[in-house]
C-alpha cells in the first residue's frame, strides 16, 4: 500500500516532528487493518485490496462512519481524514494512483471548545514561591519546565526540541523550531534566565555519561520525552486546579490568555505561538469576552 514510502517522506523529506509522524503511522495502519476486516465491510464484502488504486471514496467514507459508530470525537475523525488526503495526495503525486478518493470526503463539524487553562495568579505564586520545587537537579529541571511552557507558550514538541546552545542569556531569548520547520525567536523574562543558569549548573554537576545538550534531560540525563512532561506538568497543575485537564497545552493556552487579558496585541501572540494564521490566535479572544462578561455580571447593578 506504498505506506512506508509516504511515512519515509514525511520524515526524511518534509521533516515532520516525531509525535506527528507517529500520528499519521498510527491512522494509516487502522485504515488499512479497516479494509482488511471483512467484518468491518458493508455487505457484502469488498474485493481484497491489494493496490491503493482500488479504494473509492466508500471506503472513506464507510470507515469514517464506523470511527463515529465507535464514538471517536469529531476532531480525531477530522485529523484521521486529513492524514488520508495527505497520503492519497502524495500517492498521486508518485503517479501511483489517478484521483484522490478522500477529495470527495465531507467531514464532521467540530463543536468550537474554549481553550481550557489555569488560574494565571495562582500558577505565578506557585512558582514564585517554590515551595512545591525542591532545590535538587529533578526539582529545579520540574520547574524549568513549568515556566519555560507558561513563560513562552511553546508547544511540548518545541520544548524537547530546545538545545542549550538555542538559549541566548545576554539577549533573553530562545529559539524555537515549530510546525512546518519554522524557526522563531521567543523573548524570555529575568527570572526565567536566572532559572535556566542555576538549571544549567546543577546539570552540569550532574556528570550526566552522555553530556546531551538538549536543554530539558532525564533524571539520568538522556533526551527527555513527551510523558515525561506531561506527567510533570500533571504533577504541578494538581496543586492549583481541579479540572480534569492538566496538559503542556493547557499552559500554552494559560500564556496567550494571560497577554490577551493584559492588552497584548492579537498579532504579536500570533506571532509568539507561531501560528501560520491568525484565525488560530482568535480562538483566545472568546476566553477575554467570556472574562469580560463575569466582571460585568458581579460589577454591573442590571447585570
Amino acid at each position: 500500500m506504498f505506506t512506508e514510502r509516504f511515512i519515509r517522506y514525511i520524515k526524511f523529506e518534509k521533516r515532520y516532528s516525531p509525535h506527528t509522524v507517529s500520528a499519521y503511522q498510527s491512522d494509516l495502519d487502522q485504515f488499512v487493518n479497516y479494509l482488511n476486516n471483512p467484518d468491518k465491510q458493508i455487505p457484502p464484502p469488498d474485493p481484497v485490496i491489494t493496490h491503493p488504486s482500488q479504494i473509492t471514496h466508500h471506503h472513506i467514507r464507510n470507515w469514517m462512519v464506523e470511527l463515529m459508530n465507535e464514538h471517536i470525537i469529531a476532531r480525531s475523525v477530522n485529523r484521521k481524514i486529513a492524514t488520508l488526503r495527505k497520503y492519497f495526495k502524495f500517492l498521486l503525486q508518485e503517479d501511483l494512483i489517478e484521483f484522490n478518493p478522500a477529495s470527495k470526503i465531507n467531514t464532521p463539524k467540530i463543536p468550537k471548545n474554549l481553550p481550557v487553562v489555569v488560574e494565571d495568579v495562582r500558577l505565578t505564586q506557585m512558582l514564585d514561591e517554590n515551595e512545591v520545587f525542591g532545590d535538587d537537579f529533578k526539582g529545579q529541571r520540574d520547574k524549568l519546565v513549568v515556566e519555560m511552557l507558561f513563560g513562552t507558550g511553546i508547544r511540548l514538541a518545541e520544548l524537547l526540541g530546545i538545545k542549550e546552545t538555542d538559549i541566548n542569556v545576554y539577549e533573553g531569548t530562545v529559539k524555537v523550531l515549530g510546525k512546518r520547520n519554522k524557526e522563531r525567536i521567543i523573548p524570555i523574562n529575568n527570572e526565567l534566565k536566572i532559572l535556566i543558569a542555576a538549571y544549567l549548573e546543577l546539570k552540569k554537576n550532574q556528570n550526566f555519561s552522555n553530556n546531551s545538550l538538549t536543554l530539558i534531560v532525564t533524571d539520568k540525563g538522556a533526551d527527555a520525552y513527551a510523558k515525561l512532561i506531561y506527567l510533570i506538568v500533571q504533577k504541578y497543575l494538581s496543586y492549583i486546579s481541579t479540572q480534569d485537564k492538566k496538559s503542556p497545552h493547557v499552559l500554552r493556552h494559560t500564556f496567550a490568555t494571560s497577554l490577551l487579558n493584559r492588552g497584548a496585541d492579537l498579532n504579536a501572540i500570533k506571532e509568539l505561538l507561531g501560528h501560520a494564521n491568525l484565525s488560530a490566535t482568535q480562538i483566545y479572544t472568546h476566553n477575554s469576552v467570556e472574562r469580560l462578561k463575569s466582571i460585568y455580571k458581579q460589577a454591573h447593578p442590571k447585570a
